[in-house]
């Protein structure tokens, strides 16, 4: 069985999934951005369980209950800060996609969100970080064909049309 991917503009904190992923800072106690969105939202036992993983590196992710949200559960990644693209942000930002499908795979997790990560106050250049989480993707859900949905939820309308189109012309 084949995955479904697909893009949408909505609120990551509303989605009914069994997981949303968390575009969070290494110290995973909340920040700006989806981050601070995602924390506001689940509520402060959040926070206390996210003390408890004693943070988590870049490219990584971890996962906690989602609490007052209505997905089950959120998994934790931490991007890569923008710095040209030459010192490797691709493929930390590659892992980020690849271990929140391994880590969603050892939970039974089978639908879940992912907003753009790194694309926010990390400077990601949208265009090509949609790139590097679509091929990322499609290529973890090979080895992970227990998930069902993949959204990638966008912030804005233009975020939303390089998705689409990304994820159309790929699918061509």
């Amino acid at each position: 069985m084949t995955a479904t991917l697909r893009a949408v503009q909505a609120d990551i904190t509303t989605l009914q999934l069994d997981a949303i992923v968390n575009a969070a800072n290494s110290s995973l106690l909340g920040g700006g951005g989806v981050d601070g969105a995602i924390h506001r939202a689940a509520g402060p036992e959040l926070v206390h369980e996210c003390r408890l993983l004693g943070g988590c590196k870049i490219g990584d992710a971890k996962v906690t209950k989602a609490y007052r949200l209505p997905a089950k559960f959120i998994l934790h990644t931490v991007g890569p800060v923008w710095r040209g693209g030459g010192h490797g942000e691709a493929d930390l930002l590659a892992s980020c996609y690849r271990r929140s499908i391994e880590v969603a795979a050892t939970k039974g997790i089978s639908s879940l969100a992912f907003p753009g990560i790194s694309t926010g106050v990390y400077g990601y250049p949208v265009e090509l970080a949609a790139n590097v989480a679509i091929s990322s993707v499609r290529k973890a859900l090979r080895e992970h064909s227990s998930m069902t949905e993949v959204i990638f939820c966008c912030f804005s309308a233009e975020d939303l049309a390089i998705y689409d189109r990304l994820l159309n012309s790929a699918a061509a």
